[in-house]
């Protein structure tokens, strides 16, 4: 799909034109991005239909746009717009705390153009007497800059999911056996390229697999093993196995490495060679058709790619201990999204009905109050007037339960933007962290066990608000965090969404094992972001979550005694 490809050009353009001070534009191209960017279906099968215009935000100027570059490669806008500023502004906004404003100051003081001329000026101390920069944010550019680097050649999970999804579905027709190996199998939150194992039935198939719409280039081409990259970049590599290595190769191929060493180590131990082609007792193969026979012949239970590791499942699997992992199935409902009452674009109805297709029986509606007003926070009046377009929903759509919910926003001191006229009102809040990332350790810490001491809070959503790939986590003692949240009852989010998965899988162990419960939600802001709970179940998952971990596994009757006051 070219959906990612279409998003990154309205994002560009949006930048560049904020950066010549267009009033209004930059918003609307960024909400058509944000909108393509997490579409369920192919932008390019919406241009053949006919139905660009059908996308929130896609009105006729940017429908053609799009149209423009699916069918020449090219946006003339865009075009103009890189000859009349010519910095790399998608490489330049990696780094955190860069916005267009500021970009376009570095390229008027400095002649700044590329992420290799802003390191350059900030080593040598030229960032630091511009106005409105100083010294301390010279010292986090260069820091944003390594960060930059060091996610410019992976893939989120929730780009490359789907991307994988495709590719299976073309090839499968032409295999016998096929499964997805790698860091994606093992749900990692990035992903640096696509390991696809398949036993073929087709001669033709690493023809078919090289000649397929969204390959871009073809990187080797062999018997065994082609590598091609897609449009939007992505490495995929097709290894063609035989049926009784199948499951060998799979178990190899999936990792981790430390998981595999681990796994070698017992197979040699027990007198057994283990690699991609089977396990063998001297000169015989004794398994290798599937995972499931290897492990046992090892005196283990299989284990589940998420844990694959190296953090204790191969003992936890010898000794019978490994977690009954939740699962999609365990999920009742979504406790974080966002309407067109605050930054959402879809009605209250419209998420309950994405809600009750997916399977959920109940969601929480949690738009922004207070303060956020970039987010549309709400104030007391209108969070009443939500009310009753709630109940009214309620009414009509029977079947899926809604809790109303709010987000607030926690300050530097810890308090809450918000206060009783409006928690009184509803049903759970969440309080999270939005702006001042940027505190030490100590006082970011004790802000956080402030606001989860707070009577009113239920949830902190994102709590330690990383965005994948854009912002670093926060400074906090998380261990404190924890304490306080197990202490006063509050459940730690994991953030479904894409470029957040907030908490990550090591922290949500360790909340675990303080006791704390963990909450999933998407924060969708439109009806086709309500799938993403998958993601968070990943995260769960990777985190040894049993079902009786997670909030979303209770009932509807469970939840309101939980969040009664």
């Amino acid at each position: 799909m070219k959906n990612r490809e279409m998003a990154g050009i309205l994002y560009e353009i949006a930048e560049l034109l904020e950066m010549k001070d267009v009033d209004f534009k930059p918003r609307a191209y960024r909400r058509a991005a944000q909108n393509i960017e997490s579409l369920g279906t192919d932008i390019e099968e919406l241009y053949e239909q006919g139905k660009l215009q059908d996308i929130p935000g896609v009105g006729k100027s940017i429908a053609e746009k799009i149209m423009e570059y699916l069918e020449t490669g090219s946006v003339e806008t865009l075009e103009r717009l890189r000859e009349e500023t010519p910095v790399d502004i998608q490489e330049l906004s990696a780094v955190e705390g860069l916005g267009p404003k500021r970009i376009e100051t570095l390229y008027e003081k400095l002649g700044i153009t590329t992420l290799d001329d802003l390191e350059k000026a900030a080593e040598a101390g030229k960032i630091r007497d511009i106005e409105g920069f100083g010294a301390k944010t010279e010292r986090n550019i260069l820091d944003g800059i390594a960060f930059a680097r060091q996610s410019h050649d992976r893939f989120l999970l929730g780009f490359a999911l789907p991307e994988a999804d495709n590719v299976v579905a073309m090839l499968e027709p032409h295999v016998s056996r096929i499964a997805v190996a790698g860091s994606l199998r093992r749900r990692k939150e990035t992903i640096g390229d696509l390991d696809i194992l398949a036993v073929a039935n087709s001669a033709d198939i690493m023809d078919i697999f090289a000649g397929m719409d969204r390959v871009a280039k073809v990187l080797v081409q062999g018997d065994t093993k082609t590598s091609v990259r897609l449009e939007g970049g992505l490495q995929v590599d097709l290894r063609i196995v035989d049926a009784e290595s199948f499951g060998s190769a799979l178990q190899y191929f999936t990792g981790s490495r430390d998981h595999n060493i681990a796994v070698r180590k017992r197979a040699i131990r027990q007198g057994y060679k283990l690699n991609e082609y089977g396990l063998f007792k001297g000169d015989s193969r004794v398994a290798g058709e599937t995972e499931e026979d290897v492990y046992e012949t090892l005196d283990l239970a299989w284990i589940p790619p998420e844990l694959r590791e190296n953090r204790g499942e191969v003992e936890a699997a010898a000794d019978g201990t490994l977690p009954d992992l939740v699962d999609l199935d365990d999920i009742h409902g979504d406790l974080q999204m966002h309407t067109t009452w605050s930054d959402g674009s879809n009605s209250i109805a419209e998420m309950m009905e994405a809600a009750r297709d997916i399977g959920h029986d109940y969601i929480a509606i949690t738009d922004h109050v207070g303060t956020l007003r970039i987010a549309g926070g709400l104030d007391a009046d209108e969070v009443a007037e939500q009310a009753q377009e709630i109940q009214e929903a309620r009414d009509t759509i029977e079947d899926v339960h809604v809790f109303h919910g709010v987000e607030a926003n926690i300050m530097k001191d810890g308090s809450l933007d918000v206060g009783p006229d409006i928690f009184d009102q509803v049903d759970l809040v969440l309080a999270g962290i939005h702006s001042a990332f940027r505190m030490d350790e100590p006082e970011m810490t004790e802000r956080l066990v402030k606001a989860i001491e707070h009577p009113a809070v239920d949830i902190i959503p994102h709590p330690t608000c990383r965005r994948l790939q854009k912002r670093e986590p926060i400074n906090v003692d998380l261990d404190a965090v924890l304490q306080a949240a197990a202490d006063s009852n509050v459940a730690m989010e994991i953030n479904a969404y894409p470029e957040r998965l907030d908490l990550n899988d090591a922290h949500v162990r360790r909340a675990r094992e303080y006791g704390v419960m963990l909450s999933i939600g998407t924060d969708a802001h439109r009806a086709s972001h309500l799938r993403y709970y998958e993601l968070g179940v990943a995260v769960a998952r990777r985190g040894w979550l049993e079902p009786g971990d997670v909030v979303n596994t209770l009932s509807v009757a469970e939840l309101e005694k939980r969040f009664s006051r």
